[in-house]
């Protein structure tokens, strides 16, 4: 036996490096919505004026070189992941610094594990500095004159303590740091200035700040105001100072003003705080604002900016942009394009460009506040969960923090994805989207709250359905009847198309779209009291039930049996029942660690006792990741993670649906996958950015992908990973491709501000693991009687097939070849295109270095949007080619006639005055003719693009109008088109006819006179 496992141990480490190797050229597409997502760091050049930077929270640093009009990552090579800070060196602006981890606290927060980042070059290439046990880097200061000199805020780990937190300096551009200031293990650095132009002076706020599973706490011990006048290497505190608020301090945000130095205002969280001012640089302060309008929710915002004109125009952040024009004692509301302000950049030479970063993303401004630039151009959203409805093509749904819900095509009619292929669907920011499964556009969408709505995309009705619309926000959990969660779970039964879920801290379902719930579960949780307590801390409550706490995060009922349902807690409870809630039976594994969050269930495609169970424990300071794995039903597990980075804690895993132990995980920092069932996993991370990877789910084998800070992705039909181990033992190998479906589009190049496009017809991948100099390949695809349609070849000039070594994917858009275009014809219609095929079955022959040869049949289905059948898109396709094959022949005869036209021409003129008039004479009879019949079918008088406005179109152009008519849409010929095409058809052929007649009558005549001349013969050959 011990033989035997080490044995399968030895193929399993054997197998999958070549498996590997096999799908490393395999890549996802990112689909967008291109609408920007939560961004708190943003910065601009001081010397291009339309040159900005933002941090994203979840998807990298973006560059915009044209005023927020285009953006662009300039990390993902390199690094990715929630940007706390970035910061261009004044001196020398090649030299770019950037720190990792949210410097907002919110509830969906992400970490940052590796720390401080700098570019040489722009942003073209990046070192890691180190501080990697920082978590949160908030703000970046670099030296006016001397860029190596860097002070660096760090906040430290938000789910508990450690000592790397406080203000680092380096001088020697970030090879070496020293931490100048500390206060605990559990306060950071929550804002960090310098008086403009004098480095020697510097204000720190510092912040005692904790997340739990069940609770934000904000204000504590360590927490203050600093200030250093010696270059940052030592701190004062000032907190106790003049004026400043008694008790208990959270967070703090400071400004310098820079026409005033002396002038300093912090925004305070304090039972009294709010806006002080300070006239003699912190000496002294007063309170100047109170107002809620610039204090609410202070853990969340706090942040102040002062126009560097004008010391008494200041700025403070919050929901709305608030502007004071009176050293904050009065603030209006500025209008920008979205809520929620974290960051703001300030032109210290021009007070008119601004730069914000809020939960829309980045947006700048150059008239000071009065336009800004759009957000609907960064791919940054925030999506919590992902699933799909049934429409063709389908729908990816998801919500996006801080936004609407989304319901956005998997693939569009045009070029790329764009903002016509996507809109807002039912619930709100926080919630699970499910769609009806027999009616895709009846939507089902959560939200914090509890809220639960459906809506009817066709009638536009958005009827609210909550299990207990009772609204909770601004209480505790404690006192709620029923807890749900901010991302409480929503699902369909998969047997039951009218069974939808919902989970609070309770399992309910409904049968009749919400109209009335049914509670068929006791409480799935520990129900712990002491952590359902009113969340805040000691200053500011904030309850919007993110931290609603022993509640059930993810359900799921199996596939393969009625139900039987799987629940997880957000506190370490599973359980399952197997007569769809009449009992439950806890079966959490006994070997787990206490209060795991569940954060997924998976039943397996294949074994109805087998599932997997993914969670987190990283709200309780614990990044290690958690997959556990039963093939009991729960009685006994396996811990599954060997292979995924220590760090990297798991969120969800996905089984694939045709391929038995082939697993997909997302992690906060990346995609794996496993092909042994979980024994062994290896990174996945292909094309994708380092983003945190929210949730998986496959739809018609294509594997989609949610992110927290990178919107959707899809990686278009799985078959090469699914595969990958067919291919590995062969130098040459055809991936047998899932049958593509008749759609529109096609897939644009490098979209600009939009999602990548599939590629319209048929992918086939094709693997060649050995390249030489004589490699040579042809492709050829031949219908179902085996008829040749179209031929590729690494040897033609005009189909060029190339390839390189590894992966390759060949691709038919369904056309049949175009007819040959004519120099100078112009045509009002254009020319026709090959006719789309059929669906029906079809095969792609791949001959190889010319010997071996492989033959992949491959499906094209009907489009389910219409009601064809697969011999009515036949009889289209007929009628098309009868067009075709008509308008060829009158452009054949054209040519022909042109042929002919040109040798007359050249013949007579070579003769010149020796030319016998007998030939003369039936030379210019046949022109006659042959001009008759090429007016008859082509409008010879045009000249220019649009002169056929002058001079009506003939034969042929009205061929292609026809065409054009007839394929403007899946249908079959309508009767009047079936009548203009025997005429114009007969037309044709009555021309085709004269020029035949012409060619073995007067032209045979005319070839014999020339003949006796012993000329050359004139004719088509």
């Amino acid at each position: 036996m011990k033989v035997l496992l080490m044995l399968c141990l030895l193929i399993i480490t054997h197998c999958l490096p070549a498996q590997l190797a096999a799908i490393k050229d395999v890549k996802f597409r990112s689909i967008g919505p291109y609408r920007g997502g939560r961004s708190a760091a943003v910065c601009g050049s001081l010397k291009n004026k339309n040159m900005f930077l933002m941090g994203t929270t979840g998807g990298g640093v973006f560059k915009t070189l044209d005023g927020g009009s285009n953006w662009k990552n300039i990390t993902d090579k390199y690094f990715g992941g929630t940007i706390g800070s970035v910061a261009i060196a004044p001196s020398d602006e090649s030299i770019i610094y950037v720190g990792q981890g949210e410097n907002t606290m919110r509830g969906n927060v992400s970490e940052g594990i590796d720390g401080l980042w700098k570019s040489d070059d722009g942003g073209k290439t990046w070192q890691n500095l180190g501080l990697k046990d920082a978590r949160h880097i908030t703000r970046i200061i670099v030296h006016p004159k001397n860029p190596d000199i860097i002070w660096v805020g760090v906040m430290g780990h938000l789910f508990g303590p450690n000592n790397e937190r406080g203000v680092y300096k380096s001088i020697d551009g970030g090879k070496t740091f020293t931490q100048t200031l500390f206060t605990n293990e559990q306060a950071g650095c929550s804002d960090l200035v310098m008086e403009p132009n004098n480095p020697k002076v510097l204000y720190a706020g510092m912040w005692w700040v904790k997340r739990t599973p069940h609770s934000l706490e904000s204000g504590g011990q360590g927490s203050g105001m600093y200030k250093s006048t010696d270059g940052g290497n030592t701190w004062q505190n000032i907190t106790q100072n003049k004026g400043l608020p008694k008790g208990v301090w959270g967070i703090v945000g400071v400004a310098v003003a820079p026409s005033n130095t002396d002038k300093i205002y912090a925004l305070i969280e304090n039972q009294n705080g709010g806006l002080y001012v300070s006239a003699d640089a912190g000496e002294t302060w007063a309170l100047q604002s109170s107002d809620n309008n610039i204090r609410q929710r202070a853990w969340y915002f706090s942040k102040v900016f002062v126009n560097p004109k004008n010391e008494n125009a200041i700025w403070c952040l919050s929901v709305s942009l608030q502007k004071s024009n009176d050293g904050g004692k009065n603030f209006t509301s500025v209008r920008t394009p979205h809520g929620d302000h974290h960051d703001m950049w300030l032109d210290p030479e021009d007070a008119n460009r601004i730069a914000i970063a809020d939960d829309g993303g980045a947006q700048i401004s150059f008239d000071n506040g009065a336009n800004w630039s759009t957000y609907n151009n960064q791919p940054t959203a925030q999506i919590y969960r992902v699933s799909t409805d049934n429409a063709f093509p389908y729908h990816i749904l998801g919500a996006q923090q801080d936004n609407s819900t989304i319901r956005i095509k998997s693939r569009s009619n045009g070029s790329a994805i764009t903002d016509a292929d996507w809109e807002s669907t039912a619930g709100a920011e926080s919630g699970y989207v499910v769609a009806d499964p027999t009616n895709p556009d009846i939507v089902y969408g959560g939200n914090y709250g509890g809220y639960l709505s459906r809506l009817n995309h066709i009638t536009g009705e958005d009827r609210a359905i909550s299990v207990w619309p009772n609204n909770p926000i601004g209480a505790g959990a404690d006192v709620q009847k029923f807890r749900f969660q901010w991302n409480f779970p929503i699902f369909f039964s998969p047997h039951n198309a009218k069974r939808l879920y919902a989970a609070a801290n309770h399992l309910f379902v409904t049968e009749n779209e919400g109209q009335s719930w049914e509670q068929i579960s006791p409480d799935l949780t520990t129900n712990d009291k002491a952590k359902q307590a009113v969340s805040g801390g000691q200053i500011t409550k904030d309850n919007t039930s993110v931290e609603y706490y022993c509640t059930i995060f993810t359900a799921m009922e199996s596939p393969l049996e009625k139900d039987v349902i799987y629940t997880g807690s957000d506190d370490g409870l599973l359980h399952i029942t197997k007569n769809g809630g009449k009992t439950w039976t806890n079966i959490t594994p006994k070997n787990a660690p206490k209060l795991i969050m569940w954060n997924s269930v998976e039943f397996d495609p294949f074994d109805k006792a087998t599932a997997y169970f993914v969670g987190t424990r990283y709200k309780l300071d614990d990044f290690t990741p958690y997959i556990y794995k039963t093939t009991d039903y729960g009685n006994s597990y396996t811990l599954i993670t060997t292979g995924i980075k220590a760090l990297h804690f798991t969120r969800v895993l996905r089984a694939d649906k045709k391929i038995k132990n082939l697993l997909y995980a997302g992690t906060e920092y990346g995609l794996y996958i496993s092909y042994n069932g979980g024994a062994t996993w290896s990174s996945f991370q292909q094309n994708l950015p380092q983003v945190p990877i929210t949730d998986i789910t496959i739809k018609n084998n294509d594997l989609i992908i949610a992110t927290q800070g990178r919107a959707f992705y899809i990686l278009d039909d799985l078959c090469v990973v699914q595969q990958a181990q067919n291919a590995t033992a062969k130098n040459f190998y055809v991936y047998a491709p899932a049958p593509a479906y008749k759609a529109e589009g096609t897939q644009g190049v490098n979209p600009q501000n939009a999602g990548t496009n599939a590629a319209s017809g048929i992918n086939i991948a094709y693997q060649i693991n050995t390249i030489t100099d004589s490699t040579k390949l042809t492709i050829k695809i031949y219908d179902a009687e085996n008829n040749i349609i179209k031929t590729w070849s690494s040897t033609d000039t005009e189909n060029k097939l190339l390839f390189k070594k590894g992966i390759n994917i060949f691709n038919w858009d369904f056309n049949y070849d175009e007819v040959e275009k004519i120099d100078g014809l112009l045509l009002w219609n254009g020319n026709i295109k090959g006719p789309s095929a059929a669906p029906g079955n079809y095969s792609a022959k791949f001959i190889y270095n010319l010997t071996d040869s492989l033959v992949q049949p491959f499906t094209i289905l009907s489009n389910p949007n219409y009601s064809l059948t697969n011999a009515d898109y036949k009889t289209q396709f007929n009628f098309l080619n009868n067009i075709k094959t008509s308008f060829t022949a009158a452009q054949t005869t054209i040519k022909n006639i042109r042929l002919i036209r040109n040798q007359i021409i050249a013949y007579t003129k070579l003769q010149g005055a020796d030319l016998p008039k007998a030939i003369k004479k039936s030379a210019d009879s046949i022109q006659t003719q042959l001009n008759k019949i090429e007016e008859t079918l082509y409008q010879t008088k045009l000249k220019a693009a649009q002169d056929m406005l002058n001079y009506p179109i003939r034969l042929n152009d009205k061929l292609a109008g026809l065409y054009n008519t007839v394929n403007s849409g899946y249908m079959l010929p309508s009767k009047q088109a079936q009548e203009v095409f025997a005429d114009l058809n007969a037309q044709v052929q009555t021309q085709i006819l004269a020029f035949k007649n012409l060619q073995t009558g007067e032209l045979s005549n005319l070839n014999k006179l020339i003949k006796e001349n012993t000329a050359p013969v004139i004719g088509v050959k």
